[in-house]
């Protein structure tokens, strides 16, 4: 069902967004991807071969994002995996930096909007977009009550625009620990000891994740919906 179509992901250069255009690409979409790192951007092309193709995008720019978008034909997938992963103070409580609190939301929450307000004239009429948000939504962490905020305010912003965007689809794929490379450069002795009591005692592969994107992309009477892909994270 992927075959010819047209297949947008930005944060399509590493981790799980390039997870999801190799798969995407293997099923004969013809995939196009966006990143910050042009460099990143051209190796990720080369690697996934065929008429894969992509561009330099900064998505904390409208600007940037309007460039983008602008040439492109007509899409039938939009996938949003990006999102930064800069550390910032963001702990409610003595010395909490509220200019920090806000820019964690400008990637992943703010600059999806930007995106989907870029590449609506260009959407098919029938097409899907699905973005990316994370257990912490369901399943918080002592200190990370922003990154919990932010989670969940995608997967409401995607039930939201369901109802605003139909007949296109939007759905969200929520992701537990996963083996990017934020996650990998830890220790396997911490990795083993965040997994602890998974029913599925393991970190993830990206391109387990990818199944769930590939999934939204084919299910057309499946909109405003969440995909958990954590190996039973939330249940432990």
């Amino acid at each position: 069902m992927l075959k010819g179509k047209s297949v947008v992901i930005l944060g399509g250069s590493s981790g799980i967004g390039f997870a999801v255009a190799k798969a995407a690409a293997a099923e004969g979409a013809d995939v196009h991807i966006g990143s910050s790192n042009a460099e990143k951007v051209s190796a990720a092309v080369a690697r996934l071969g065929g008429s894969a193709s992509g561009a330099a995008v900064d998505l904390t720019d409208p600007a940037s994002v309007e460039r983008f978008f602008a040439l492109m034909g007509t899409i039938d997938h939009l996938v949003y995996t990006a999102g930064d992963w800069v550390r910032r103070k963001t702990s409610v409580g003595a010395g909490f930096d509220i200019d920090a609190a806000r820019a964690s939301f400008d990637t992943r929450f703010w600059g999806a909007l930007v995106a989907l307000d870029h590449a609506l004239p260009h959407l098919a009429d029938d097409a899907s977009v699905t973005l990316t948000s994370g257990v912490l939504a369901h399943r918080p962490s002592k200190g990370q009550a922003m990154a919990t905020a932010l989670a969940g305010a995608v997967e409401h912003l995607v039930r939201g625009l369901a109802v605003d965007l139909a007949p296109r689809r939007i759905n969200v794929v929520t992701a537990g620990l996963i083996a990017t490379d934020v996650w990998s450069r830890l220790p396997p002795e911490t990795i083993d000891a965040m997994v602890a009591g998974q029913p599925i005692e393991r970190i993830g592969r990206p391109e387990e994740v990818a199944e769930a994107f590939l999934y939204f992309m084919r299910a057309a009477f499946t909109t405003g919906q969440v995909a958990v892909v954590d190996g039973g994270r939330l249940f432990a």
